[in-house]
């Protein structure tokens, strides 16, 4: 079985691109924070090539940018490539099968702003949402 799931954020603006037979491909890198901090206290952190492709590749060009926050599921892949000097070079990266962008669109910096659904305020007691309709009391309830 070959599944990564993994949560950070994008260390730069994901790049678009166009194959030669007109198939969309998207790349950013994921900085993923390691679990614990080293003996310095340090959270240190992993840097993860992500690539998507088709209609994910062109929501996550449009809707991600540098900072954002996204959990990405897939698949780690290997390739080698022959580089301009003649060298072999290797390539690992996660092409991802699932994109959930997270954290607000506030914090995100979408390129296009879309307004947002007004949330719910907590009451004081702060266990159930207070959707604004006034308290009818008890009175009225048909039990």
């Amino acid at each position: 079985m070959n599944k990564a799931i993994l949560i950070g954020n994008l260390t730069r603006d994901p790049e678009l691109r166009t194959t030669q037979s007109g198939i969309s491909v998207c790349t950013f890198t994921l900085a993923v924070n390691r679990r614990f901090a080293n003996q310095q206290g340090i959270r240190e952190a992993d840097f993860i090539p992500i690539v998507t492709w088709r209609q994910q590749a062109e929501l996550c060009s449009r809707y991600l940018s540098k900072g954002s926050k996204v959990a990405v599921a897939g698949m780690i892949q290997t390739r080698t490539y022959d580089a301009q000097d003649g060298t072999r070079r290797y390539v690992t990266e996660v092409v991802a099968d699932e994109v959930e962008f997270l954290g607000s669109r506030n914090q995100a910096q979408y390129h296009e702003e879309a307004p947002l659904p007004p949330e719910p305020s907590v009451n004081i007691r702060g266990d159930e949402p207070d959707f604004g309709e006034a308290d009818s009391g008890d009175d009225e309830l048909p039990f």
